[in-house]
């Protein structure tokens, strides 16, 4: 199992900027990817940015240029830099965990809590 705690979130005005963290615990073999949803309300959860064990990062449009994603895979830890926010940016945002097949795991797919990004205009 993998747990994954965030922090980070809060209200801040449009244009501001907020950072998001995950931590992971647990068992962290074959985790190939780890990164960022949100869903807003009524809406789906939809991907914001993830990155690769070997770094390699992935955004959504809506948050490309405005967004970055980072890993510190000795800490376990994957955090969401947020700038220039938008209300449109208002939900609740996951933490995610990809764990593909090992000899010990099967593939599997981790949440976190999420935790609330409100962006007042």
């Amino acid at each position: 199992q993998v747990q994954l705690a965030e922090s980070g979130g809060g209200l801040v005005q449009a244009g501001g900027s907020l950072r998001l963290s995950c931590a992971a615990s647990g068992s962290m073999s074959g985790i190939a990817k780890m990164g960022w949803y949100r869903q807003a309300p009524g809406k789906s959860r939809d991907l914001v940015a993830t990155i690769t064990s070997g770094g390699n990062p992935t955004y959504a449009d809506t948050v490309k240029g405005r967004f970055t994603i980072s890993a510190d895979n000795a800490k376990n830890t994957v955090s969401l830099q947020m700038n220039s926010l938008k209300p449109e940016d208002t939900a609740v945002y996951y933490c995610h965990a990809r764990r593909m097949r090992t000899v010990n795991y099967a593939a599997a797919d981790y949440w976190g809590q999420g935790t609330q990004v409100t962006v007042s205009s």
